[in-house]
């Protein structure tokens, strides 16, 4: 891996125009070897502030952007799954040329990292691969995955958004998003109300149309697919994403996976305990 291949400096932010007219947004900064950030449900790349910051000031160039419906890009109706949400990503990386760039998706971004890296992945654009809470293989209960969630569990998402998603998007990071429910937790209004702010930033249809996107989307074949090294990273207390249907499944899919698992901690650890998951990513990427 040459200097030259990751030189070229961010641009600080803007948005590209994909195939169908939808505007994604996107943040760009520093110089350096790449970093893609992928948000999860129903957020934006303000997600990903604590990582962007360390990174940039580690001499990384560091970037991030809004999935379709989320946060600053187009509000869609339509390509709200997981094979745009990848050929989108592809889009912006043959943008901003990026070559040898490490990806890393918390929970929904984890599923579009997976399918990405197995479908565009190739040519040296990808160095490595993080999936951090991650939904991957798949989230629903099914023959195929008896320890998944039954269909029940999203409807009733889609029931909680359609009835009222304002207080909807104030309970999941109130309750099991950060682990705030859980006895003697410390618990940061400031984290809750920013889960809320960046969650009403988006379009509503996308966000509903997501809940499928995340939870029915079978990822199986695009892990055994991957051939870059891969760091899988769960909390054994995640809320959300269960690991015993996730991590712990995915790493054995994985041709080149590492699997950390995290005792006690939340869904949304990459916030509540930034600093241990800073230190491991920092590591994987320098090995």
């Amino acid at each position: 891996m040459t200097e030259a291949s990751h030189a070229k400096a961010g641009s600080g932010s803007g948005t590209i125009t994909t195939k169908d007219g939808t505007q994604i947004y996107y943040k760009d900064w520093g110089t350096g070897q790449p970093i893609v950030f992928h948000h999860g449900w129903p957020l934006s790349s303000d997600d990903w502030d604590a990582q962007m910051l360390f990174f940039l000031s580690k001499g990384y160039r560091v970037i991030a952007h809004d999935r379709r419906g989320h946060g600053r890009s187009s509000q869609t109706d339509t390509g709200n799954e997981m094979d745009t949400y990848a050929a989108d990503v592809a889009a912006l990386v043959a943008h901003l040329d990026l070559k040898s760039a490490i990806h890393v998706g918390h929970s929904t971004g984890g599923g579009e990292v997976a399918r990405y890296v197995a479908r565009y992945g190739s040519g040296g654009r990808v160095a490595k691969a993080v999936m951090i809470g991650a939904v991957p293989p798949i989230m629903l209960k099914t023959d195929a995955n008896p320890g998944g969630l039954p269909i029940e569990v999203f409807d009733g998402f889609r029931s909680a958004m359609t009835a009222n998603r304002a207080q909807f998007f104030r309970d999941v990071p109130a309750g099991p998003f950060y682990g705030f429910n859980r006895p003697g937790a410390t618990v940061s209004e400031g984290v809750i109300d920013n889960w809320w702010r960046q969650g009403m930033m988006g379009g509503t249809k996308a966000h509903y149309d997501c809940i499928k996107a995340f939870s029915e989307t079978d990822f199986t074949e695009d892990l055994k697919k991957i051939d870059v090294p891969v760091l899988v990273m769960h909390g054994d207390d995640d809320q959300i994403v269960p690991i015993a249907a996730s991590a712990l499944l995915a790493i054995k899919l994985l041709k080149k996976g590492e699997l950390k698992v995290y005792k006690g901690l939340p869904h949304g650890m990459a916030t509540t305990h930034a600093d241990i998951i800073n230190a491991d990513l920092l590591a994987f990427f320098k090995a």
